[in-house]
């Protein structure tokens, strides 16, 4: 038994060979970004490995902001693309972007400042009463 309370949508997306080029060349474009971005991070990761850094190290904390970064970029352009975010007005984008921003950096504050609280408290053993050395 068919339906005719249902619409099909895709009858009505008509475009010509050309468009349809330019729809594949942006969608491999996009797969070609999203790919650079991941290996990077991988790449990062095999060369440059915590256990060569030393977990207290500059360059291990800068490696780690650069994986922030690089994770950013990445979700932001997921964003604009997928979402079709990017298509919009200036201020629509800031709209919906700044919040999200906002709330990823204070995010990432909370958990540095935690995770230095917790080092800090943790750490020194024979600061507590009763610790085992």
């Amino acid at each position: 038994m068919e339906r005719d309370d249902i619409i099909e949508y895709s009858l009505d997306a008509h475009h010509s060979e050309e468009q349809g080029r330019k729809i594949r060349k942006n969608i491999w474009k996009v797969t070609y970004i999203l790919t650079l971005i991941t290996a990077v991070e991988v790449a990062i990761g095999i060369i440059w490995p915590r256990s060569a850094m030393g977990a207290e190290s500059w360059s291990w904390w800068s490696i780690k902001m650069g994986y922030l970064l690089l994770t950013l970029i990445k979700a932001a352009y997921i964003v604009l693309i997928f979402m079709h975010l990017g298509d919009e007005r200036k201020s629509f984008k800031w709209t919906i972007l700044a919040p999200y921003a906002l709330f990823i950096c204070y995010l990432i504050f909370i958990i540095l400042t935690e995770a230095t609280y917790n080092h800090e408290v943790t750490e020194p053993w024979g600061a507590w009463p009763g610790a085992v050395k």
